[in-house]
């Protein structure tokens, strides 16, 4: 990602960084489930489960990183992984775009993401309380 992308990520998702995890995972597993059809607490799960709910759960950590600029780090953690697991789902993602239905899935995911990112903002910009 070049340095413009880079800036773009954080000033679409700048809304989503500042909720707490908590609220910032239940919105990114509603909006990940909705869009994969699945069941919001399948994404938590301790286990890998199948690989569509994997998949999504990669989604999310993916969209937690690149859509609310936080650091593998803490996007792992919001679904109980580790750095490494939340580097390899980034990846994961990323190649398998190429697929125009998951394209158009994850597309899916960030545009309602940074939506939300938008209407929780004040009249001046700034991230709603």
């Amino acid at each position: 990602m070049n340095g413009e992308d880079d800036m773009r990520r954080v000033a679409d998702g700048d809304g989503l960084g500042r909720l707490g995890p908590d609220v910032l995972r239940r919105l990114l597993e509603a909006t990940v489930a909705v869009t994969f059809g699945l069941a919001p607490g399948e994404l938590v799960a301790p286990t890998r489960r199948t690989a569509p709910i994997a998949f999504a759960r990669q989604v999310a950590i993916y969209s937690a990183h690149t859509v609310a600029g936080l650091s593998l780090n803490r996007a792992g953690r919001l679904f109980g992984r580790d750095r490494t697991t939340a580097a390899h789902a980034c990846r994961v993602v990323e190649d398998r775009r190429d697929d125009p239905e998951v394209e158009r899935r994850v597309a899916a995911v960030e545009a309602a993401l940074r939506g939300w990112a938008h209407t929780s903002r004040g009249p001046c910009g700034e991230a709603a309380r």
